[in-house]
């Protein structure tokens, strides 16, 4: 099977040769093991490790230049962590801080669909070859909680729910538009889109059921209808402790769940096997916060062992760590996880 076939058939429900495998982490990591490896492409990456990753496409930015900002007023700066060994940008201004009513979302300066051009998309396509297409994405109360300031966006949801339902339409519509044009552009060879939502905590929801389905879930409900309408397949990802939104999810129509943070209350694997496993695949699942930064290369073995045993009875299961691999994590044990999942992962 080819890498775009194995992941076809784990999202249909059907049993590919092998479970695919994914790979996620810091820009610091892939140059790290580039060098390390002597290799000189992302490509020969996965070729050497027989990694199924997911080809990206997407339309190119042609709107207005934007600065020092972002496309949604956002500014970032470079911050480093672990002694240096690695960077991330974290936003400095929040333009939507001052906001009060719902009239100043309307009138703040929404970035337009129009500033993006989808004529390159069968170009990029002609590059994919056998890896499956990912395209398209969503995940709006994040984007909220930039623009408006952490604390802030989640008062909001107490305090001023319309403000926070009409900012999340705003960026609703512009997701919305943006990606229906991208599926149209590659209509029939985009396999899968990404719709997020970080709805756990290391310990419980970040916020009320209640609340989730009233402002959240109705527009994720039309985004993936979207995807849906066009035989394209929904990977969502929450992290943490999100069990109990899961049948709302499932509900909504999402065909595969990541990053399963398993160490998190509720988020155990065989629990999710056992409750969700006929209706949905998995992805990630190889502990990020333990085994892969400070576990042994063995332990990362057996855990992606015990992940291949507990998923494999499921619909489907894509091998993969369940979040951006980070500097901190010893070479040693990422090859460790991809040795592991050709060693296990064929499918009898």
């Amino acid at each position: 099977m080819t890498s775009r076939e194995r992941w076809q058939a784990v999202l249909a429900g059907h049993k590919p040769d092998r479970w695919p495998t994914d790979f996620w982490s810091t820009g610091e990591v892939l140059h790290r093991l580039l060098k390390e490896l002597r290799l000189n492409s992302q490509d020969e990456l996965w070729t050497q490790l027989k990694i199924d990753k997911p080809f990206g496409i997407g339309g190119t930015y042609c709107g207005p230049t934007l600065g020092d900002r972002d496309l949604w007023g956002l500014r970032h700066v470079q911050q480093t962590y672990a002694d240096g060994a690695g960077t991330y940008n974290e936003v400095v201004e929040h333009p939507l801080a001052a906001a009060q009513t719902v009239e100043d979302i309307e009138k703040y300066p929404w970035p337009s669909p129009d500033w993006f051009d989808f004529s390159h998309v069968q170009a990029q396509l002609a590059q994919a070859g056998d890896r499956v297409v990912q395209g398209g994405s969503y995940e709006p109360f994040l984007l909220y909680c930039q623009m408006r300031g952490l604390e802030q966006a989640f008062m909001d949801l107490l305090e001023s729910p319309e403000v926070v339902d009409a900012a999340i339409g705003k960026l609703f519509d512009f997701h919305y538009a943006i990606n229906e044009r991208l599926y149209d552009a590659g209509a029939g060879r985009i396999d899968t889109t990404y719709v997020a939502e970080d709805l756990g905590s290391q310990t419980s929801l970040l916020m009320s059921l209640a609340t989730i389905e009233k402002i959240l879930l109705p527009r994720i409900r039309k985004m993936i209808r979207l995807a849906h309408d066009r035989r394209i397949k929904v990977l969502y990802h929450t992290d943490g402790a999100a069990r109990p939104v899961l049948p709302l999810l499932i509900d909504a129509g999402i065909d595969a769940l990541n990053p399963i943070q398993w160490r998190c209350p509720g988020m155990e694997r065989d629990g999710l096997a056992r409750d969700f496993g006929q209706k949905i695949a998995f992805h990630g699942a190889v502990d990020n916060q333990q085994t892969l930064p400070f576990g042994t290369a063995q332990d990362v073995r057996n855990e992606v062992a015990e992940n291949i045993a507990i998923f494999g009875k499921t619909r489907g299961y894509v091998i993969a760590p369940c979040h951006n691999l980070q500097p901190i994590t010893p070479t040693a044990n990422i090859l460790a996880l991809y040795e592991a999942a050709q060693e296990y992962g064929a499918v009898r």
